[in-house]
């Protein structure tokens, strides 16, 4: 039975799709005003092992992550380079997708943008209108009126009394409520803009997200999630604007989920505090994969600690799982009739088990991999006694292994990244010969010659290792 963390009731509650055999999701996505950083990469990370891990269940699932592509900062910055404003979106939209794609985060079923969903937004601005729920200023700024939604507050735990109370407000003699807050804001000299019954302008940052869930995947939906900073106020809004529109309190997201902040030195990463680490600039210490293994290593709601030691240590962790992979690979090109993998099949079935267990706990990626890492270390046991000849290989026994390690492999999202062979067995090739000439110098005790070779590989980051069968090679 799956049980995930509800924001809204504050407990695990089990999980009940709206449709079955179906998951529908929807998550904030990035302002697309810079490069994306660690922080920023977290929740489409884990999104994304949910995502797998749901399809791996056998659901279809519906993904929908949006692009705020209309946006201060994004003005900001076009207009410090003296570009457009989608110039600015466009250029980093790109430079998300190259991030993701490098954390094997696969893409979304939609990527809906605020400036191709304007129809849509003003369409639920006038609802809101009529329903009584916002009103028109005279500078053209509409806002909604949240003593209007009485169940204001649901999601975050507050009372407006508190907000108002614990809040920095502007003064605007405008707002009927000091907590008011924009859906469509009054044209500006210089900023982009579009034709609305109020003049020109363009959304408020809440309502676009409202809209765009409510388009794709309709009144009610199963989850939505994003980052806790989301909490208050974008996610408490989005619930008081789409319930208010809708008309019905049990309507828009079933579930909320949401993340933990990665911090450095134990204070939240930002932009605004220029604290951050972009995931372009990690990529030129770490691979892809080894960030996104640090991200999974911790559990979602838990807050997680940025260093280079932390990266470090995931890297030699998953180091090990990739070597547990290639001796995978090597036992499955053998041939073998014996009866020597039973036990082992009948562990991975064991660890199968437990892994999906931790998952179906709230998505607990650190005690499923915990699980693949106790496989790993059975997959070696028995891979040593092959190669040392004190058992016979099983290979049909060995196959349910190996598909076991595979399947927990793709939920988590790596091995993906492997070089792939384009350069029709070259490099295998080369390092065959490489290897041979290492060999003879020491089979002619020309040691200084087999030591250059051996130092020259590690100097690659190819490591070399001596086992019954021969020298194998892997990159370190």
């Amino acid at each position: 039975m799956l049980k995930v963390y509800n924001t809204m009731t504050r407990r695990k509650e089990e999980f009940k799709p709206l449709k079955k055999g179906e998951v529908s999701i929807y998550c904030c996505g990035v302002t697309p005003y810079n490069h994306p950083h660690i922080g920023n990469a977290r929740p489409f990370v884990t999104w994304d092992v949910i995502r797998r891990y749901f399809a791996k269940k056998g659901y279809k699932v519906h993904y929908i992550q949006n692009f705020t592509d209309v946006d201060d900062k994004i003005i900001n910055a076009a207009n410090k380079e003296g570009v457009t404003w989608k110039d600015i979106s466009d250029r980093y939209i790109k430079a998300y997708f190259e991030a993701m794609d490098a954390l094997n985060v696969r893409h979304a079923d939609v990527y809906p943008r605020v400036s191709e969903t304007m129809p849509e937004i003003i369409a639920m601005v006038e609802k809101l209108i009529a329903k009584g729920y916002a009103y028109v200023v005279d500078n053209g700024d509409v806002y909604y009126s949240v003593e209007k939604f009485s169940h204001y507050g649901k999601l975050s735990g507050r009372s407006l009394d508190d907000m108002q109370a614990g809040a920095r407000i502007e003064v605007n003699t405008a707002k009927h409520h000091p907590m008011d807050f924009a859906l469509w804001k009054a044209a500006k000299p210089g900023e982009p803009s579009w034709d609305s019954p109020w003049g020109k302008g363009r959304p408020g940052w809440h309502i676009e997200c409202s809209t765009m869930s409510l388009k794709y995947l309709g009144e009610k939906f199963d989850f939505h999630g994003g980052g806790s900073d989301l909490i208050f106020p974008h996610h408490e809004n989005e619930i008081a604007q789409s319930q208010a529109c809708i008309g019905d309190d049990h309507s828009f997201a079933q579930y909320w989920l949401h993340n933990g902040f990665i911090t450095i030195h134990n204070e939240k990463m930002s932009k605004s505090k220029n604290n951050f680490f972009t995931v372009k600039d990690i990529l030129k210490e770490y691979p892809g994969e080894v960030i996104r293994f640090f991200i999974l290593q911790t559990h979602y709601r838990s807050p997680l600690d940025f260093s280079d030691e932390r990266l470090k240590e995931a890297q030699t962790s998953l180091a090990r799982l990739q070597n547990t992979k290639a001796y995978v690979d090597e036992l499955c090109a053998k041939q073998g009739t014996a009866d020597t993998a039973a036990e082992l099949a009948s562990k991975a079935e064991a660890l199968r088990k437990e892994f999906y267990e931790a998952m179906d706990d709230d998505f607990n990626t650190a005690l499923a991999i915990s699980q693949m890492f106790a496989l790993s270390k059975e997959i070696n046991i028995y891979y040593q006694e092959v190669t040392n000849g004190t058992k016979a290989f099983d290979a049909a026994g060995f196959k349910t292994v190996a598909a076991i390690y595979a399947e927990m492999a793709e939920i988590i999202g790596i091995f993906e990244q492997q070089e792939k062979a384009e350069d029709d067995g070259l490099t295998d090739k080369l390092m065959e010969i490489i290897i041979t000439l290492r060999q003879d110098a020491r089979k002619e005790k020309n040691w200084a010659v087999a030591d250059k070779i051996r130092d020259a590989l590690k100097d690659a980051d190819v490591v070399l290792e001596d086992t019954p069968n021969g020298v194998r090679w892997k990159k370190a």
